[in-house]
């Protein structure tokens, strides 16, 4: 009986190994280095070097045309003993917390009757941030008609109901509240839609299982809307700072007339001076560039430490 042959396995193929890929070196990308460059070469240009420029001109004296004079820390000395740069940061956080509060309140109220809206909602979107794209200066203009002291329509408004006539843009508190409102109605509708964007990504589960549980709009508002909220809140919170605390367009237009001396001057007894107001009095009317530099300065640092305090105060409440 014949046997059957035996088959031999053939060997397991042999896996080559894989191809060395040739390393690629800055030069292979040097495309898209250059398709982005445009940016970092106007950051350079017009963010980086004047900022290093800035810090550099802070330490000299220098009136723009002269030669510079090395001055250390001088200005820093003199800034901190700076009474009118104090007072200044006085009328901005005045001016921002009379604008800021209300504004967020009132955003947050329209924001959740947009969101609340079934007709019409793009419309009322856009009337809502209509005043924001609005030109600040005509905005300026005719909020000065309106509290104007012989013929605004506050002081019409006032004497309908029987009260005296107020100076608003001759006055202290009158210069602030007429920038706070103006500042009011111009982000009022910016951070609604903000708002209104984070209210819609608040899932719908929830408001239905609070009504199941019998909870009412005020319960569901605060316990369900504002914790779910609290980022975008902050978000809002912080521009709004960062925005308020560098006020300049408002008061300038609208209070570039009630001072002959100059129109930074923030009206009688620089009121409504801000602080950027003062940068620019100090560096374009007195032609001292150098503490104009060292007042930008303070400004940032101002900028920075009510930012870092306003989103601890907020992060903390979120905690608790």
């Amino acid at each position: 009986m014949a046997t059957a042959p035996v088959l031999e396995t053939p060997p397991p193929p042999v896996a080559e190994p894989p191809a060395v890929q040739p390393k690629k070196g800055i030069r292979s990308y040097w495309r898209l280095y250059a398709a982005i460059s445009p940016f970092y070469l106007l950051f350079l240009a017009f963010g980086l070097i004047p900022v290093g420029f800035s810090l550099y001109l802070s330490f000299h004296r220098w009136d723009g045309l002269g030669s510079m004079e090395f001055a250390g820390l001088s200005q820093y000395r003199y800034l901190i003993s700076d009474t009118q740069f104090w007072d200044s940061i006085g009328n901005t956080l005045i001016i921002w917390a009379l604008a800021t509060i209300p504004m967020i309140f009132l955003a947050m109220v329209t924001a959740v009757m947009l969101n609340s809206a079934v007709r019409f909602k793009n419309v009322y979107r856009f009337a809502f941030f209509l005043p924001n794209v609005t030109s600040i200066v005509a905005v300026a203009i005719i909020f000065g008609s309106v509290f104007s002291t012989n013929f605004g329509l506050m002081n019409a408004l006032l004497q309908a109901v029987g009260l005296d006539q107020v100076a608003w843009l001759n006055t202290p508190w009158g210069i602030k509240v007429a920038i706070a409102t103006l500042m009011t109605w111009q982000w009022t509708g910016y951070n609604a839609i903000i708002f209104l964007a984070g209210l819609q990504t608040i899932p719908g589960e929830l408001y239905e299982a609070a009504r199941m549980d019998g909870a009412g709009p005020v319960q569901t508002f605060f316990r369900i809307t504002l914790p779910m909220m609290r980022p975008v809140l902050l978000f809002v919170l912080v521009i709004s700072t960062v925005t308020g605390l560098q006020t300049f367009s408002e008061p300038q237009v609208l209070l570039q007339t009630t001072d002959n001396n100059s129109s930074f001057a923030g009206g009688p007894g620089h009121s409504g001076q801000t602080m950027v107001l003062y940068f620019f009095q100090q560096t374009f009317d007195n032609n001292d560039f150098g503490y104009g530099a060292a007042v930008a300065w303070g400004i940032f640092l101002v900028v920075i430490i009510f930012s870092i305090i306003n989103w601890r105060l907020v992060q903390r409440r979120g905690e608790d």
